[in-house]
């Protein structure tokens, strides 16, 4: 998502004054992880001088070049990926308090800012833009002239504690020049160690051209850095330390964070794409609230049927987001690939809610049936991962996810992000029909916010499934079986490994074996078989058992995906990973990792390029 550098220098440097140099070089770097608009802020003779831009970077740039900055050697800079507010000049960072002397930059989401921004208003504030990095601007300003006693880096400490949510804040102010101070909570910041200068980064790309030494900060904590020295302590102020490292890798290299490809860093991403997707979710009574929707409650209680539209890997997040949503909300839900939808004759009507599912928001297949939807008189829903893209701008409500740019061509980290956003939607659906008891929201979305740990613990032990895809690079045709939520993750595992893998892949229902499929198997075919929890009333663990037990009687060679203390698999399996426990509606988030993961291997193993997979886009734009 959002890109931030900062940079404190000497002023009797052979290179002469160089803020903005460092600053504009290292806005490039970050570039990869998306923005829509630009800014930085630099400190000298006393003043703050700004200059912010909507769009990309050559804005800037053109903006600098019209008014040019005077020589610094303290600046910060930041690229935006729209979140609060949309992304307009008045809404780039970054943001001036305390009479144009503090600058503020800003990663993450405030979610308590509305709460803050009354107080600040009540006490005479006026703020000129929509943005959560304004609300703490000024009351950064606010606290720097009161309880920090003109104190930069206690002022930051002591309104970093009054923040909620996940953020990244650097500040620098015209009476403290040659210092800029930053704190994070859940919103990634290294610091970066020169001769006499000194970096900050939202990754390592933001200063790779200056130096390779780094620092990773922890949790809850502020840094200092001046162009001789850097200082950390917790939002306590305690005295903390970070872990010094040196960066191996080129600064090619590092717009990928150090991974073999972007693909790889993004499957790596996706304990923090599904976090920021669930950030800011919760009002202050505990109540889901989904400001985007813009669709008034009472038209959202009539709505007697869902129609979610898609192609491709976010097809298969709509067939998962089916099972959820009819359980919860009792509404039927249909699901339907875009190109196909408004070539059948469909029936909507002005209660059909239409649920549009893209990550660029331009593809065009999608965005067609959103028009023909529209004329049919349906009430429409973008799901995207993309601020002011074409389908969320022509829908009438929006629910954006917050997986940051994805950036190789088979999607991994955006089919995450959206399968929580429909989940968010369909949580928020039984809330306002009222489905569900409010406890019964609140536990399922716990247990929400407790998959990204989980998802790490599957990341941590990637290496299992690299080796058996290394194995298997010879392999031809490899089988998916699953049932309920399990079935489209088995569909997506085989389309991950046709796109990047060039290989014949099938994902198919367990229970429809015996219809058909079965006649695929024969002696070593690779069958992957997503098991289902077997806990719960319900479960159909015992079905999926018996349709492995199937198909290694003829022979397969059964990989097996399955819940942490499952023993019931073990004696009929040649490999079996496994993943932690969750509720079963939950399981996909899980599940399709591995398989993620075993693609990405495999085609790596081939010699392909897994992120440019032969004859695909990115994003679709024509039908």
């Amino acid at each position: 998502m959002c890109g931030i550098v900062g940079y404190a220098g000497r002023t009797d440097l052979a290179s002469g004054p160089k803020a903005l140099d460092v600053v504009l070089e290292g806005l490039r770097r970050l570039e990869y992880r998306g923005y829509d608009s630009a800014g930085v802020a630099v400190v000298a003779d006393g003043e703050i001088t700004s200059r912010k831009k909507a769009g990309k970077l050559a804005n800037l740039l053109g903006e600098i070049d019209e008014n040019p900055l005077p020589a610094s050697n303290t600046g910060i800079g930041h690229t935006r990926w729209a979140t609060h507010g949309g992304p307009t000049n008045e809404n780039a960072h970054p943001h001036l308090a305390d009479g144009g002397k503090l600058a503020v930059i800003h990663n993450g989401i405030i979610e308590n800012f509305s709460t803050l921004k009354q107080g600040l208003v009540a006490r005479g504030h006026v703020f000129l833009s929509q943005t959560d990095t304004e609300v703490a601007a000024a009351l950064l300003g606010e606290v720097y002239h009161g309880e920090a006693a003109e104190d930069l880096t206690l002022a930051l400490r002591l309104t970093s504690a009054k923040l909620e949510g996940a953020f990244t804040l650097l500040a620098v102010h015209a009476d403290q020049p040659g210092v800029v101070v930053a704190s994070r909570r859940n919103s990634p910041l290294v610091v970066g160690l020169g001769d006499g200068e000194n970096f900050l980064g939202s990754d390592v790309s933001g200063f790779i051209d200056f130096t390779r030494r780094a620092v990773e900060l922890g949790q809850d904590q502020v840094v200092t850095i001046t162009p001789d020295d850097y200082t950390v302590t917790d939002f306590a102020g305690n005295p903390a330390q970070g872990r010094e490292f040196t960066v191996d890798w080129d600064a090619a290299a590092a717009e990928k964070g150090g991974f073999d490809s972007f693909m790889a860093k993004e499957i790596h991403d996706q304990p923090q794409a599904v976090a920021d997707t669930l950030l800011g979710r919760v009002d202050s009574n505990g109540r889901l609230a989904l400001d985007e929707l813009r669709i008034d409650a009472d038209e959202l209680k009539a709505i007697d049927k869902i129609v979610v539209l898609a192609c491709g890997t976010s097809a298969y997040a709509a067939h998962v987001a089916k099972y959820a949503i009819e359980h919860w909300c009792r509404v039927p839900v249909e699901v339907e690939l875009s190109h196909e939808f408004r070539y059948r004759d469909p029936i909507v009507s002005p209660s059909t809610l239409v649920v549009t599912i893209s990550q660029s928001g331009e593809t065009m297949d999608t965005l067609m049936a959103l028009r023909y939807a529209k004329e049919q008189g349906a009430r429409t829903l973008a799901i995207c991962n993309t601020n002011g893209s074409s389908i969320p701008r022509e829908s009438d409500a929006v629910l954006y996810t917050h997986a940051g740019p994805e950036i190789a061509v088979a999607s991994t980290k955006a089919f995450l992000a959206q399968i929580t956003a429909t989940y968010l939607l369909g949580l928020y659906l039984a809330q306002l029909r009222g489905n569900l008891f409010r406890g019964e929201i609140a536990d399922t979305l716990a247990d929400m916010a407790a998959i990204p740990a989980k998802i790490q613990s599957i990341l941590d032990r990637e290496d299992e499934v690299k080796e058996l895809a290394r194995a298997m690079q010879d392999t031809t045709s490899v089988l998916f079986l699953g049932r309920h939520v399990g079935y489209p993750v088995a569909m997506e595992g085989a389309l991950k490994l046709k796109e990047l893998a060039y290989i014949h892949a099938e994902g198919f229902a367990a229970g429809e074996l015996k219809h058909g499929p079965i006649a695929l198997i024969d002696e070593g075919k690779s069958v992957f078989v997503v098991v289902p929890s077997p806990r719960g009333r319900y479960s159909m663990h015992s079905k999926v058992v018996s349709n492995i037990q199937e198909v290694r009687a003829r022979g397969a060679k059964t990989l097996v995906i399955a819940e942490e203390g499952d023993e019931a698999v073990q004696d009929f399996a040649e490999w079996v990973f496994r993943v932690p426990e969750t509720k079963t509606l939950l399981m996909p988030l899980l599940t399709v990792v591995p398989l993620q993961i075993f693609a990405c291997e495999l085609a790596g193993a081939k010699g392909l390029n897994v992120d440019q997979p032969r004859n695909l886009a990115k994003s679709v734009t024509v039908e």
